[in-house]
């Protein structure tokens, strides 16, 4: 060995100089194969997750506001549905009214019919005890031309023919 450190000569540093400028091209030319589609994946995938975090994010949006639309219509259909009961208390409660008053006007209908029979059956009854009174009297007038009495026999006719008759008859 002749002192040299190393061995630097001119050889080695030609062979090192073309070791890395083969190196340097290399690596370029490795970075075109090798790194750049590596680095599109990567572009690509990113892009990817992006896209899909944002319709994530509009879904999730589309179902919040889907929720709250039907939140809003399930409360209207609360508030439609009270609405309806309300309307059915309501009208259940004028038929009721409505079928009391038709009852009350028919009651009073009845009444004042069974008043005008009973009037009827009443005027029936005076008729009937007139009538019977005639009778009498005409039975007890034939009884006194028949029968010439004297004032004795006259009174006892009469209280019998009373007695016969009753006294209910002479109390209507």
């Amino acid at each position: 060995m002749d002192g040299r450190i190393l061995g630097l000569d001119s050889q080695l540093l030609a062979d090192t100089g073309i070791v890395l400028i083969a190196m340097f091209v290399l690596f370029i030319l490795l970075s075109y194969l090798l790194f750049n589609p590596a680095r599109n994946l990567i572009q690509k995938r990113k892009d990817y997750i992006r896209e899909q975090l944002e319709d994530a994010a509009k879904n999730q949006e589309e179902a919040k506001r889907l929720k709250d639309e039907y939140d809003a219509k399930i409360s209207q259909a609360h508030e439609d549905a009270a609405e309806i009961v309300a309307d059915a208390r309501k009208n259940a409660l004028n038929q009721e009214k409505e079928i009391v008053g038709r009852a009350n006007e028919e009651a009073v209908v009845i009444r004042k019919r069974a008043e005008k029979e009973m009037e009827l059956e009443k005027n029936k009854m005076r008729d009937d005890v007139k009538n019977e009174m005639v009778q009498v009297a005409s039975a007890m007038a034939g009884k006194f031309v028949e029968v010439s009495m004297d004032e004795k026999k006259q009174a006892e006719m009469i209280e019998e023919t009373l007695k016969e008759i009753g006294e209910e008859t002479w109390q209507d």
